[in-house]
C-alpha cells in the first residue's frame, strides 16, 4: 500500500476516533436527538458548499430517493445510536464497540446476501463478541441497565452499518456506478430528513435545559464537518483507491485514538478492559479480514 494511503488510512482512523470524543462532549448538554439531527445537518450544508466549489454535476442517475433511503440506514439510525450511547459510555467504549462493524457485515452477509461463511470468518464473530462481552462487563464502569442499553445502541449502529454496506452495493453500483460524492451527499440528506421531524418534536416537547455554549457547538461543527462530511470524502477516496476490505481496517485504528482521544482531553480512566476487549476484536477482525487460500487455476492445475 503506498505511503499516502496509509496515511490516509491513519487519519481517517484519528477523525473517526474523535467523533465520540466530540459526541462525548455535546449530547449529554444538548440530548442525543439535536446531537444526531445537528451531526448530519452540518455534514450535509458541509457537502453541499464542497460540492459547489468542485462544480460537481448533480447527476443522480435516477437514484435520488434511493440514496436518501440508504442515508437513514446508514447515517441517520447510527447518528442516533451513537448519540444516545454517548450519554452513559465514556469516548474509549463507543469506539471499541464501532470496531464490530466488520462482525457485522459478515453475519448479515452470511445470513441475508448469500455471502459465504467460512469456519474462520464464524470463529472471528464469535471472538469478536467475547471482547464486546468482555468489554462491558469489566472495567472503571459497573455493568448496569444503562451500559448494556449503551452498548446495544452501539451494535445496533453497527448493524445498520453492516446493512448499508452491502445495500449500497446492491443499489448504487448498478448502470456503472453512482458518484462517491453524490453518494456521501445523498446519505446525509436523506439522514437529515430522518431526524428533522424526530428533532423538531423533540425541541418543542422536551428542550435541553441548554444548548450548550461555545465549546458545544465548536465540537458539533468538528463533528459534522470534520467527522462526518470531510471524512466521508476521505473514505470514498480510499474506497476507490485500495478498496473496501483494506478500507475496513481503519477500525482496527478507531477505538486506540477514541481511548486516546478521551483520556487526553476529557481525562477518562483507562483500565485492563480497554486492553483486553480491543485485542480480542483486533484479532477478531484479523481472521474475519484476512485473505482467504487462493485456489489455483485450472491451467496452473493442468502444468503440476
Amino acid at each position: 500500500m503506498r505511503l499516502v494511503d496509509t496515511l490516509r488510512l491513519l487519519s481517517l482512523a484519528a477523525i473517526w476516533g474523535a467523533s465520540f470524543l466530540f459526541m462525548r462532549i455535546i449530547a449529554p448538554v444538548i440530548g442525543s436527538i439535536p446531537t444526531a439531527f445537528f451531526r448530519v445537518s452540518i455534514a450535509a450544508t458541509g457537502l453541499l458548499v464542497i460540492l459547489a466549489l468542485m462544480r460537481i454535476s448533480w447527476d443522480f442517475q435516477g437514484k435520488f430517493k434511493t440514496v436518501l433511503l440508504l442515508g437513514v440506514i446508514n447515517s441517520g439510525i447510527p447518528a442516533t445510536m451513537y448519540s444516545v450511547a454517548a450519554l452513559v459510555l465514556p469516548a474509549g467504549y463507543s469506539a471499541i464497540f464501532n470496531a464490530t462493524t466488520p462482525l457485522m457485515g459478515v453475519l448479515i452477509g452470511g445470513l441475508f446476501f448469500h455471502e459465504k461463511l467460512t469456519p474462520t470468518k464464524i470463529a472471528g464473530v464469535s471472538l469478536g463478541l467475547f471482547g464486546v462481552g468482555i468489554l462491558t462487563r469489566a472495567g472503571p464502569m459497573t455493568f448496569d441497565l444503562e451500559l448494556l442499553l449503551g452498548a446495544l445502541a452501539c451494535l445496533l449502529a453497527t448493524t445498520c452499518y453492516g446493512f448499508a454496506g452491502f445495500l449500497a452495493r446492491r443499489w448504487l453500483d448498478q448502470a456503472g456506478g453512482l458518484d462517491s460524492r453524490l453518494s456521501a451527499l445523498g446519505s446525509m440528506l436523506g439522514a437529515s430528513l430522518f431526524l428533522l421531524p424526530v428533532f423538531a418534536y423533540s425541541a418543542i416537547s422536551q428542550p435541553p435545559a441548554s444548548w450548550g455554549d461555545w465549546s458545544v457547538w465548536l465540537s458539533l461543527l468538528g463533528l459534522g464537518l470534520a467527522c462526518t462530511a470531510f471524512a466521508y470524502i476521505l473514505y470514498f477516496r480510499l474506497l476507490s483507491s485500495i478498496g473496501p476490505v483494506k478500507s475496513m481496517t481503519v477500525t482496527f485504528m478507531i477505538p486506540p485514538f477514541g481511548v486516546l482521544w478521551g483520556a487526553l482531553l476529557l481525562d477518562e480512566p483507562l483500565s485492563m478492559a480497554h486492553l483486553y476487549g480491543g485485542v480480542l476484536i483486533a484479532a477478531a477482525l484479523w481472521l474475519v479480514l484476512k485473505p482467504g487460500a487462493r485456489v489455483a487455476s485450472p491451467q496452473e492445475l493442468a502444468d503440476r
